[in-house]
């Protein structure tokens, strides 16, 4: 009995040593992880005034302890909860039209949404790809994690129009995807994004001159077209087990010379809103994060709808859309949740919303939708 309790004992052991190598090797050779800055670009993330102590900070306190007991608790939450967390059946979505795309020249913003945070803008003939996302699931992992939902047509690279930059706002992997950007090498020159994340994208092939690292409130022109500003959040980084802060997150403020937008990348709540639409507001569309909120356990890095709503308010926007919902399940809220309360929200508070089909080709003010597609959905 105790030789059988030995070998038990010791089969256990030797699972677990196992595991932790795996791990190990998995986080140090796995190439969608990234790399760590490093060099220069390392020179300049040290250099911020957001750096201190060996990692960024938000300009405000903000949890982002996550203990090891409640992330197993959460865990088995996600796994065993999930009623309503996703659509039961296939979600009607629209075929992007590149020909379309390209031939339409309005004066206005045209975009495109492609689900969660991906967006495609044109403002001044020059096209924008925002946070693009187009791999099966949001994480590390090509077998495991979030899952895209079951889209009728879902984007992918090759269906994409000529693009002129794609701007990032932060590491997230629901934000940053290695197959997509390994995709888009070579059909993109230019790549703004924040501190630190340039070590990640020259780690998967693209060049160093086509990458454009900015700190917040830093500023560059799009062929003397567009100027974009990098503005703060109030977030988080990180895509292994020891890089959490080692890259900047943020927002994206865009220029043209009659039109401007904003878009939120991901955030909780925070008064550096008001303080971007104070120095750029109004904006003409602001697309706000409204989505994978937790009121108990992340409540400092991803704001509830209606909060979302208060942040549109104080950057000023004419008109504002809900992103960051409708595509993964990263969250305990049911999938619907988030766009009908950011709606109800709105409606409170006189704010006109754009909600658009995904995949849909929409001029900003003049085609602004106000549907309900998800209503037709459990």
């Amino acid at each position: 009995m105790f030789k059988i309790l030995k070998m038990t004992l010791f089969s256990i052991l030797a699972a677990i040593v196992a595991l932790v190598i795996f791990v190990i090797i998995f986080f140090n050779t796995a190439p969608q992880i990234g790399e760590k800055p490093s060099g220069e670009l390392l020179e300049r993330v040290v250099a911020s005034k957001q750096y201190k102590e060996d990692k960024f900070h938000n300009a405000v306190k903000t949890n982002t302890e996550f203990p090891f007991l409640k992330y197993f608790t959460v865990m088995y939450q996600m796994m065993t909860n999930t009623k309503g967390r996703e659509p039961e059946r296939q979600i009607k979505t629209v075929a992007f039209d590149a020909e379309q795309w390209e031939s339409r020249s309005e004066d206005e913003i045209m975009m495109s949404w492609f689900g969660h945070s991906s967006v495609l803008i044109k403002m001044q003939g020059k096209t924008i790809l925002a946070d693009p996302v187009f791999g099966d699931r949001a994480s590390m992992f090509s077998f495991m994690g979030p899952k895209k939902f079951d889209y009728s047509q879902h984007m992918d690279v090759s269906q994409l129009p000529e693009i002129d930059l794609v701007i990032i706002s932060h590491d997230h992997y629901d934000h940053l995807d290695y197959p997509t950007i390994t995709q888009l090498i070579d059909k993109v020159n230019l790549f703004y994004v924040p501190l630190g994340v340039a070590a990640h994208l020259e780690s998967w092939g693209v060049q160093s001159s086509n990458i454009k690292t900015f700190d917040w409130w830093d500023t560059a022109d799009l062929a003397d077209s567009l100027k974009l500003t990098f503005a703060p959040t109030r977030h988080f980084s990180g895509r292994g087990l020891t890089d959490k802060f080692a890259t900047l997150w943020g927002s994206w403020v865009i220029e043209g010379k009659t039109q401007k937008m904003y878009f939120s990348g991901d955030s909780g709540y925070f008064d550096g809103f008001e303080e971007i639409g104070n120095k750029f507001g109004p904006f003409d569309l602001a697309l706000i994060e409204c989505g994978a909120y937790n009121e108990d356990n992340w409540p400092d890095i991803h704001m509830q709808p209606e909060q979302s709503v208060q942040a549109a308010l104080d950057v000023k926007a004419r008109v504002a859309m809900p992103i960051h919902w409708g595509k993964f399940n990263l969250a305990l809220h049911l999938w619907k949740d988030p766009v009908e309360r950011f709606i109800e929200a709105a409606n409170t508070n006189e704010l006109q919303t754009h909600t658009p089909q995904v995949g849909e080709i929409i001029s900003i003010p003049a085609e602004v939708r106000k549907s309900n597609w998800w209503a037709n959905y459990k």
